[in-house]
């Protein structure tokens, strides 16, 4: 019996050894990201590049695309941001455009009423009390329709700008990955 159960605690022994020795080494995660990466651009290694190769590879692509399209995503993410802000900022001023209106309305209905009541029954106090009425009513209108339109058109501005700017990142990222096929990576974004 002790015969049998050395070969096999030998054999179990070193069945581990065979297969970690078998095994492809593991890299371990560094932390950082590629440079790729932070653009959300996939890269593969085809040729059997070393990471140190790949960075370098990807920095040279990255200068290449920067040069040959005039646009740093970088710099895109900041302009980006900076867009967002000012679309904000108009779209307040568009709705503190519209407060007071009503009162201006109303001054001005006052004052044709006024008119108004004088001449058609000699009751010029009546007559502002009516004309301010519709007037506040007429102006707040006419403010809440000029706040939803400059509103709109702020938002459009941004929407077209954001747009604009999308469209020069794709294009980078076409620039960068066709640089990088061409040292022999697969890309993908």
């Amino acid at each position: 019996m002790k015969r049998i159960l050395i070969p096999l605690l030998v054999v179990g022994l070193a069945t581990p050894a065979l297969v970690v020795g078998q095994a492809p080494p593991v890299s371990q995660p560094t932390g950082q990201k590629s440079l790729a990466a932070t653009m959300n651009v996939y890269v593969f290694p085809n040729a059997g590049q070393t990471p140190e190769q790949q960075s370098k590879d990807e920095g040279e692509c990255y200068n290449w695309a920067v040069q040959n399209t005039g646009t740093d995503p970088f710099q895109l993410q900041k302009q980006s941001q900076q867009q967002a802000q000012q679309t904000e900022q108009q779209k307040q001023q568009a709705q503190s455009a519209g407060q007071g209106a009503g009162a201006s309305g109303a001054v001005k209905g006052a004052a044709a009423g006024a008119l108004i009541g004088e001449i058609a029954s000699d009751d010029a106090g009546k007559g502002a009390a009516y004309g301010a009425a519709a007037g506040l009513i007429a102006g707040r209108r006419r403010g809440k329709q000029a706040e939803a339109q400059a509103t709109q058109q702020a938002e459009a501005q941004g929407q077209q700008a954001q747009a604009a700017t999308q469209e020069q990142l794709t294009n980078f990222k076409k620039a960068f990955s066709v640089c990088l096929e061409s040292k022999k990576y697969m890309v993908k974004y």
